[in-house]
């Protein structure tokens, strides 16, 4: 019975290390990342910061009382990450520069700031924003588009709403970055970016992907979703696009990025409509649980389906004008 209980406690001791190691492992990268802006100055923390790990152990009387120093310790290193919050002010990137905000008069949605750039290339192009608008009343269908653009398991998500006199609003949740920054997944989970949305035509966000960054895209119509649905859903994004307008939020590269803001507006509006899956996580396999839950057409194996929905390819041929009509032909 001794030995038992021994080994539980040598047991749980290293569960307790592990933990505590992998918390002064993000305290690292958080000091890091967000730190003060002199290089030198975090380095010092950092390195106080492992210190005072050191210390807590070996200046304690009792393995507990260590573990109850690391833990005020990073508690407090927890209220100073508490104290980080996003601004508007700084010399945001062009593409981002705007953001979108929406109003409503009856049925009639005005949107401003919705981006319809000319691309002549990914960093060549003629910025236009423009103010557009839409009637809710004329709401006919949801897709989505699944973008890749490098590891098959990580991609980049887009809803578009479309309307019977045939325009579409495509919408993109993205990170607002400033001049200077450039996207790295380990500082999305370290308050370096702000949260935006985008709200464009599908000639700039799809056709910036598909035509000038390589990016593999693949288009899916969605099913089973009602007119009520799709304009709750809308709604949904057009609520948030005006608080972020008033007050910023950080992007987290787990928690707030592409996919999962979808699903937090989806399960806002009914926290039962999507069961949670793996795959809701690594959203390279989307379209997969999609086509598990017949969220998208299933008259088809989804080899053939996923292959036939790819429009990158065919998009290399488009010189015409009707963009969103020719990305869809034999798709829908």
């Amino acid at each position: 019975m001794g030995q038992k209980v021994r080994l539980g406690s040598v047991v749980g001791g290293v569960v307790v290390l592990v933990c505590i190691g992998l918390a002064w492992g993000w305290g690292c990268l958080a000091l890091y990342y967000a730190g003060p802006q002199a290089l030198l100055f975090r380095q010092i923390l950092i390195a106080l910061f492992v210190l005072s790990l050191l210390l807590c152990f070996g200046l304690s009387r009792s393995f507990s009382w260590g573990v109850l120093t690391a833990a005020f310790l990073f508690g407090g290193l927890l209220i100073w990450w508490s104290t980080l919050t996003p601004v508007n002010d700084k010399e945001w990137l062009a593409d981002v520069a705007q953001l979108p905000q929406g109003s409503y008069q009856g049925e009639v949605l005005t949107l401003h700031n919705v981006r319809n750039f000319h691309y002549y290339s990914e960093e060549n192009y003629q910025p236009q924003w423009e103010t557009r608008q839409y009637d809710l009343a004329k709401l006919s269908h949801l897709d989505l588009f699944v973008s890749y653009w490098g590891s098959p398991y990580i991609a980049h998500t887009i809803l578009s709403w479309g309307f019977s006199d045939g325009q579409q609003l495509a919408v993109s949740v993205e990170t607002r970055k400033s001049k200077g920054q450039v996207y790295s997944a380990v500082q999305g989970f370290f308050k370096q970016y702000n949260l935006t949305y985008v709200a464009a035509d599908e000639r700039d966000l799809v056709g910036l992907r598909a035509q000038h960054r390589g990016e593999e895209v693949y288009f899916y119509r969605l099913q089973n979703v009602s007119v009520e649905d799709s304009r709750a859903l809308l709604d949904s994004y057009v609520s948030h696009m005006n608080e972020l307008a008033q007050q910023q939020e950080f992007y987290n590269a787990l928690t707030s990025n592409c996919t999962t803001t979808i699903l937090l507006n989806i399960k806002a509006l009914d926290p039962t409509r999507i069961p949670f899956d793996w795959r809701l996580l690594v959203n390279g396999l989307l379209d997969q649980y999609l086509y598990d839950l017949k969220s998208i057409r299933t008259d088809i194996p989804f080899g053939e389906l996923r292959q036939k929905s790819r429009i990158d390819r065919r998009l290399e041929q488009y010189r015409g004008e009707d963009f969103s009509g020719y990305l869809r032909q034999g798709l829908i």
